[in-house]
């Protein structure tokens, strides 16, 4: 439960990058869903991805500028930049970016809250 109520804790930068990597994922999932239901039965249904199509547009938009906006604030590189830009095209690229940047160190206090399980030991 605590680790829920930190996710939507956004009071940081890192903190609404993740949320919104996180949120662009989702919406993806939501497509992706909305688009099976559209192509893979005959006579498929669009309401999927007309609910999703805009949502996830939005976010999309959304988490692009936010990128730009942490990138800022964290003083990632241009290398870093382009990658979690490019991270939003494919799906669930977004959160698969997050871990990475958490790992390593490009997340401010996200990338020093790692458990402990996961650090080597000394």
């Amino acid at each position: 439960m605590v680790v829920m109520l930190n996710f939507f804790d956004l009071s940081t930068t890192a903190k609404r990058f993740r949320f919104i990597a996180v949120l662009e994922a989702l919406t993806w999932l939501g497509l992706l869903i909305g688009m099976a239901f559209k192509y893979i039965p005959a006579d498929g249904n669009e309401i999927g991805v007309k609910i999703f199509g805009p949502i996830h547009g939005a976010v999309f938009v959304i988490y692009l500028v936010i990128t730009v906006v942490t990138a800022v604030k964290l003083r990632w590189s241009i290398v870093t930049t382009l990658l979690a830009g490019i991270a939003s095209v494919p799906p669930f690229g977004t959160i698969v970016f997050e871990v990475w940047a958490a790992r390593t160190g490009k997340l401010a206090e996200l990338s020093a809250s790692e458990p402990e399980l996961t650090k080597p030991v000394a």
